[in-house]
């Protein structure tokens, strides 16, 4: 009897065991084995189609750019034809009217750096002030910045030109920089970020051992808004370096132009009856545009990655 007894109670506890390690599983956020879902072949198909699909428009660009002006009209779009003319279109890219395209490369690289540079700090103090300080007037600042927000670009570049017009910045590179440096949506993305990202206790920490808001800015807050930074950066980036419709209206000498005007303008001269026939130049002189943004990116990635995984860890 004493046996069964002993075997009744081993039994139990090999029940309770199995029991406390489910839910122990459960509570950590892990699943038993038998309850893991399975891979969906009809989702990671329709992944894969929709990677095609943005991937495909990448892809005609750099074949086309390997092509001379006239296989561009007489070969298939998505495959290579012979000769294969890609360094033949980069020099010309390069050498074309004087060499323009590298002038406009360098006028979109400095719009970029002052500009989205510019906008990405100024948009890291507001939205860091907006989250950690407490100042008279702070609820009308936030419902001006979201109220910003909801106001598209272009709806202010008339009224920006006539302005700059009137103070006699049009045709100049001020007439880009200058509006490029308010970011509405940076502003409002810092300040989100930055409300939960710097403690507030270590700020008041900081304040009791006798740092200045600036020290414990750069020494402290900064090491922590560093993926709400990097994240708003690469997004003016992008902006700046895409931007079209503002230098469009406020510039007129090419001198001054970003890629994006000066290949819409070559584009345009290759559409006039009368111009030289320059599409090989123009496809070209894309696939250089978005080479710097690609490297940006890349570069760039880690600081994400690494937002993710501490954002995750945070409970």
């Amino acid at each position: 009897m004493a046996v069964a007894f002993d075997d009744t109670l081993a039994r139990d506890a090999e029940s309770a065991t199995r029991t406390l390690t489910t839910v122990g599983s459960r509570r950590r956020g892990r699943r038993p084995a038998s309850r893991r879902p399975q891979r969906s072949w009809w989702l990671t198909a329709s992944m894969f189609l929709v990677l095609a699909y943005m991937l495909l428009p990448l892809v005609w660009l750099v074949v086309s750019s390997t092509k001379t002006q006239e296989s561009l009209f007489t070969s298939f779009g998505l495959w290579f034809a012979q000769p294969f003319s890609l360094w033949d279109n980069l020099v010309g890219v390069f050498t074309y009217d004087g060499g323009i395209y590298g002038q406009w490369l360098l006028n979109t690289l400095m719009y970029v750096v002052v500009g989205a540079g510019g906008a990405t700090l100024l948009a890291t103090l507001a939205g860091y002030g907006l989250a950690k300080f407490d100042f008279t007037g702070k609820r009308l600042v936030m419902a001006l910045v979201i109220g910003a927000i909801a106001i598209p670009a272009t709806a202010l570049t008339v009224p920006t030109f006539l302005l700059f017009s009137n103070l006699g910045l049009t045709n100049t590179p001020w007439a880009v920089i200058l509006p490029s440096l308010i970011s509405p949506f940076g502003m409002f993305l810092m300040w989100v970020y930055a409300r939960d990202a710097v403690p507030t206790e270590l700020l008041e920490a900081a304040r009791m051992d006798g740092a200045g808001e600036l020290r414990t800015f750069f020494s402290i807050s900064s090491r922590m808004l560093g993926p709400g930074v990097v994240s708003v950066l690469l997004l003016e980036v992008v902006g700046s370096w895409n931007n079209y419709f503002l230098p469009l209206i406020m510039l007129n000498d090419p001198r001054w132009y970003p890629l994006t005007v000066g290949l819409n303008q070559w584009n345009n001269q290759a559409t006039t009856q009368g111009g030289e026939i320059i599409y090989n130049l123009v496809i070209t002189g894309s696939l250089v545009m978005i080479v710097p943004l690609v490297i940006a990116f890349l570069l760039l990635q880690r600081f994400w990655q690494a937002g993710l995984a501490a954002g995750a860890v945070k409970a």
